[in-house]
């Protein structure tokens, strides 16, 4: 019995090789399957790895205060909400001092704001977003200098006219002149560069953080004529009762403010509908992409089909000289096969050379699931549409096979 099996296999790869290029032609639909699901794949698993670490890199201690109701009816982050809210922002430098008074569970709380204006220096000017914000925020963000240093509090409070440079911003204005100390123009204001930001690439679907340039926080209330508050980030001194704090902060404003003039939330939450968000994207492209392995099933359904119509005279003379139906399906289901894994296993590697050549621009992880799914469901294509094919060949009656012309 093995040695049947093992005949019927070689018979079977010998029939594959002896087409070769109508083989490959037959798996490129199954190829170009498997490597997009698996590659989509990896970018959404990529891109959630990311932004998990971006947010665990701010401190998973750190509650939110935004402008407005940003929640939607279904838990979710609503954009528009989001837009009306900073349109009608209440927020006020009064609610940073009364969320501070809250100390059994508030360490401190920075707030600040991002205004577009453009930096020049020497003729160079650049579109830039200016965050307004105390010197505490270096801490709560995890803002690292590579030159320089960033604003202390002395010159917080005395609204000196001090900058720190995104990277990009930097390097734009200065090249390889060292900006510190040097004194740039905002809008039509001058600021002395006291230090320049390490490189930390852009937000999830927003400005790049090296585009930012970070000045004091009532140096930006004077520059722009607004003491708006775009968002309050507080620090929690225990983990665990983020959830407590989160009620006192509600409740110390809500003193002020009605409940929908204000949002407070932990990073959990955005984290949460974000991942939320990528998953459904991933399945949804996946499921795409899955298309072309059910365009590939049929290719090599009708592919099939034509090779048993083709060799109608040799399954003839093989079942006149013994070989049974039963070899004959086995026979065609393991061409099937055999065509739909192998182009299963050039799609995975096609899949993990792109990701590779992607992870120098996006974050890109081929995950061990993803690439069994694929694997799974190219086998089980190649079975499934080789099934029709095998169970015409091996009920091809010898006699009618052998007069076939």
């Amino acid at each position: 019995m093995n040695m049947n099996l093992k005949n019927t296999f070689l018979v079977a790869l010998k029939a594959i090789i002896v087409n070769k290029g109508r083989a490959f032609l037959t798996m490129l639909g199954v190829i170009i399957g498997v490597s997009s699901v698996v590659l989509l794949n990896s970018i959404g698993t990529g891109l959630q790895a990311y932004i998990t670490e971006e947010f665990e890199s701010l401190g998973s201690n750190n509650v939110i205060v935004f402008p407005g109701d940003v929640f939607g009816e279904g838990g979710g982050f609503d954009r528009d909400s989001q837009i009306n809210a900073i349109g009608n922002n209440k927020l006020r430098l009064g609610d940073v001092a009364d969320i501070e008074r809250i100390r059994e569970h508030v360490a401190f709380a920075i707030p600040f704001n991002s205004q577009a204006d453009t930096a020049s220096y020497r003729g160079e000017t650049e579109n830039i977003s200016v965050i307004n914000t105390t010197y505490q925020y270096e801490e709560m963000l995890n803002i690292r200098t590579a030159k320089g240093r960033f604003f202390s509090k002395t010159e917080d409070q005395g609204k000196e006219r001090v900058a720190v440079l995104g990277w990009d911003i930097a390097d734009t204005l200065f090249g390889k002149i060292d900006p510190i100390g040097k004194n740039i123009k905002l809008g039509t204001q001058t600021f002395k560069v006291v230090g320049v930001a390490e490189k930390q690439g852009g937000t999830f679907g927003g400005l790049s953080f090296d585009t930012y340039i970070y000045i004091p926080l009532e140096t930006g209330f004077d520059l722009y004529d607004s003491q708006t508050i775009l968002e309050i980030v507080v620090k929690i001194k225990d983990q665990n009762q983020i959830q407590t704090a989160i009620g006192a902060i509600e409740d110390v404003l809500s003193e002020r403010l009605d409940d929908d003039e204000f949002s407070v939330f932990d990073q959990t939450e955005i984290l949460n509908t974000i991942t939320s968000i990528l998953g459904v994207l991933t399945a949804g492209l996946g499921g795409i992409a899955a298309i072309s392995l059910l365009v590939g099933g049929i290719g090599i359904m009708n592919i099939m089909l034509v090779s048993v119509t083709e060799r109608t005279r040799e399954i003839g003379l093989r079942k006149a000289l013994g070989t049974t139906p039963n070899q004959i399906l086995f026979q065609f289901l393991i061409e099937s096969a055999l065509l739909s894994v192998t182009g299963g296993l050039i799609g995975l590697a096609l899949a993990y050379l792109g990701s590779l050549g992607l992870q120098a621009f996006f974050p890109a992880q081929v995950t061990v699931g993803a690439v069994l799914l694929a694997f799974g469901v190219s086998a089980v294509v190649g079975i499934i549409f080789g099934v029709a094919p095998a169970r015409r060949a091996s009920r091809l009656s010898p006699i009618e096979a052998l007069r076939y012309e």
